[in-house]
């Protein structure tokens, strides 16, 4: 690959960054009012409390600390600066505590919950959408297709209330909701991991059934398109046994579209399946994003914001790098 294509993803990468940064900084200053200054107005005017004069003081105070009352050009700089080292200032609503904080507590929840779900259903797909176009295909393939492509069809969040339903709410092998026990103090120790994981089975599940049937059915088009090369039809010439032609030729050359698939779900991760973690109420980042839009906490949304557009951006870059790694066919070079 051409070192100097090499640089030029890497400097579009950057400029993404930047442009994510950009937006944040123009949003809440481009938008009627101020809007920080009128929560901080709303939370410190809540229940009758605090005069008009003493407000505008408390207001006057954060803006100083925080240098909202800088020049636009120097709030800027000090913005990129900030947001460089993933500083996004104060949580309103949880305040003083910091942005990075928050979303630092719900990131590890969110990434071994759909992350792991992603991954899972993208292998179980593949496959399933591969064997459901080859002619060879064991009986039991076929005829689960309708319970597949079926569930494939309804929002996870539904499936999420149909499996709370059955497994919670009426054989009660699982619990209803929560990332752990109450009263649990969470750590990196094995009952504390074995009931984080028994709270994650059911949002995971719901995840995967509504995702299954979408591997599957991308797959099985590539390897209906697959089948007609003349790579494997010389294959099957040369007498090799199916199970290899299935797995060598065709399953391989067919999965290059798929990696590219799930490198971009892998990168909308950060964004978290927010209905599903509002369903079980699951503390990642969906549920963070939820409650920060709920109470108007914009450093909060404007945080997550950023990182979902760096993470779907960093993801693009590492597929348009590895892409030639994984089919030598595709070249960058002018030759």
């Amino acid at each position: 690959m051409p070192i100097d294509y090499v640089i030029k993803r890497i400097g579009v990468f950057f400029i993404i960054v930047w442009a994510a940064a950009t937006v944040n900084f123009l949003i809440p200053r481009l938008s009627p009012g101020n809007p920080i200054r009128d929560q901080l107005v709303q939370q410190l005017t809540a229940g009758g409390g605090g005069a008009g004069v003493q407000v505008e003081e408390v207001v006057a105070a954060y803006e100083a600390r925080f240098g909202l009352d800088l020049p636009l050009w120097q709030q800027y700089l000090n913005f990129l600066w900030d947001t460089i080292q993933l500083d996004f200032g104060p949580s309103i609503s949880r305040f003083p505590t910091p942005v990075w904080n928050t979303i630092q507590d719900a990131l590890p929840w969110t990434f071994a919950l759909v992350a792991t779900a992603t991954i899972i259903s993208f292998i179980l797909g593949s496959l399933y959408g591969a064997l459901l176009a080859w002619p060879g295909a064991p009986r039991f393939v076929h005829a689960s297709s309708p319970f597949i492509l079926t569930m494939a069809a309804v929002p996870y969040y539904l499936l999420g209330f149909i499996l709370i339903y059955i497994f919670s709410f009426r054989m009660g092998w699982f619990p209803l909701g929560g990332g752990y026990q109450l009263g649990t103090q969470p750590g990196f120790n094995l009952d504390f991991m074995l009931d984080a994981m028994r709270h994650s089975i059911l949002p995971a599940l719901s995840l995967i059934l509504a995702t299954l049937g979408f591997w599957a059915l991308q797959m099985r088009g590539m390897m209906v398109t697959v089948q007609g090369e003349d790579y494997v039809t010389l294959a099957e010439a040369k007498g090799l046994r199916p199970r290899r032609i299935f797995f060598r030729y065709a399953l391989r050359n067919a999965m290059l579209p798929q990696v590219t698939a799930l490198a971009l779900a892998l990168g909308h991760v950060v964004s978290g399946a927010v209905l599903v973690e509002i369903v079980f109420g699951y503390p990642g980042i969906g549920t963070l994003l939820y409650q920060a839009v709920r109470s108007f906490d914009y450093t909060v949304i404007y945080g997550i914001s950023f990182l979902i557009i760096v993470a779907i951006g960093l993801a693009t870059l590492i597929l348009d790098l590895a892409l030639p790694l994984l089919d030598p066919r595709i070249k960058y070079s002018r030759e």
